[in-house]
């Protein structure tokens, strides 16, 4: 079986989802599938640099990389369109990522012409307060171009239960079922020291460590955290605060300000973007996690936390109420106060903190592995290659 998968993007400045599709790809190629990746060179303000309309080999999968012009997260590439046009009807399904996205939007249609059924994973982007957020262009773009296109999808998947009741609430067509991100296991079986970290950030040494991890992004909540952040750190004078993440928007100023206004920036640090081992040492090096978001579709970064065994706090945003079911996190209404409560509980109850953490770890490597997404993901490809969309529904429960 010959699977495309289509993004916009790999770059990393981008967030989750790029992540998402590579490993999703790494996942699926080891259970016999033939899996191709293709995406444009887009990398935020610049270009990747790496080889343009060609193949190239990554373990297990190939992934082809083509020009682009792109302005934030608007993309378009005429290159891929064309290679798809001519190359589609190559693979017996199409798997598309994101959506409000015209590259992404083109794609389907390209599988709708040549009759080759596609899948669709809106990673949190039809969750009632992304659509609300410039909500006259979504509204617009929805009803002339998405809507069409959704519902001649043969499904949507998405990442939680949540986000299926609000594709659901929709009324579109197609199946939609649930199949959520993963870890990889040994990545979080033994964390790097924490050294690494604190020699790149020295202003982050001896403090108790709050780790936010995720894109600087209105939709991330950190104008909730601000205000919550300061009234913890007037209790407690020793915490301080890391942002880590990429800007791909040119939202960091406005980011910044938040902090200054709540009068607690010289106690937060914006590291950028952080990848392999130095993401890693920022995880062993923290003491709680937090993520204030207002919506998403299933975060990779919340599960990178609990993975790690941190106590954490996370919004009702996050899509996650499992994590509360088992008291693996504190899942708290989107308000800065919850969150400010929330934070001073496992501060003053390390104890009972540090046993949350430890479920939160147990729960993700037993429960949210890509070894599992990946298993899930091929019996939903398979059922829909041989066309039996009615055993959808189990797969996903």
């Amino acid at each position: 079986m010959k699977i495309l998968l289509v993004t916009p993007y790999l770059g990393s400045v981008y967030g989750g989802t790029s992540k998402v599709v590579t490993k999703l790809a790494q996942g699926l190629s080891t259970l016999g599938i033939t899996i191709d990746l293709v995406t444009t060179d887009a990398n935020g303000s610049n270009n990747l640099d790496i080889p343009l309309n060609t193949w190239i080999d990554e373990k297990n999968y190939r992934v082809r990389y083509f020009s682009s012009w792109h302005r934030h997260d608007l993309i378009i590439s005429r290159s891929l369109i064309s290679w798809l046009f001519n190359h589609v009807v190559d693979y017996k399904l199409v798997h598309t990522h994101t959506i409000f996205a015209p590259l992404i939007s083109v794609s389907n249609w390209v599988c709708k012409f040549h009759k080759i059924p596609y899948i669709i994973t809106p990673h949190g982007m039809l969750e009632p307060w992304a659509l609300s957020y410039k909500a006259w262009k979504k509204k617009l773009y929805y009803t002339l171009v998405e809507k069409p296109i959704l519902q001649k999808a043969s499904a949507i998947q998405v990442l939680a239960a949540a986000e299926a009741n609000s594709v659901q609430s929709l009324s579109l067509k197609p199946p939609v079922i649930v199949v959520p991100n993963g870890i990889h296991r040994q990545e979080f079986e033994i964390l790097p020291d924490p050294e690494i970290f604190y020699q790149q950030f020295p202003a982050t040494r001896n403090k108790i460590l709050i780790l936010f991890l995720g894109r600087i992004d209105p939709k991330k909540g950190l104008d909730l955290l601000a205000p919550a952040f300061a009234k913890l750190h007037k209790q407690f004078p020793n915490t301080h605060l890391v942002v880590a993440g990429p800007d791909s928007i040119g939202f960091l100023p406005i980011a910044k300000n938040y902090f200054e206004q709540a009068a607690c920036l010289n106690s937060v640090t914006f590291t950028g973007m952080l990848t392999g081992q130095l993401k890693y040492a920022a995880l062993a090096a923290a003491n709680l996690y937090v993520a204030p978001s207002y919506s998403e579709g299933f975060s990779m970064s919340v599960l990178e936390g609990m993975a790690s065994g941190l106590p954490c706090v996370i919004t009702k945003g996050c899509n996650f109420p499992e994590a509360a079911a088992a008291k693996a996190a504190h899942v708290v209404d989107i308000k800065s106060e919850a969150i400010t409560n929330a934070l001073i509980e496992c501060l003053n109850n390390p104890q009972q903190a540090k046993a949350m953490g430890d479920r939160a770890h147990k729960l993700i490597l037993e429960k949210y592995t890509w070894e599992q997404v990946a298993t899930k993901m091929h019996k939903v490809y398979t059922t829909l290659v041989n066309k039996n969309r009615s055993t959808l529904t189990t797969i996903s429960e």
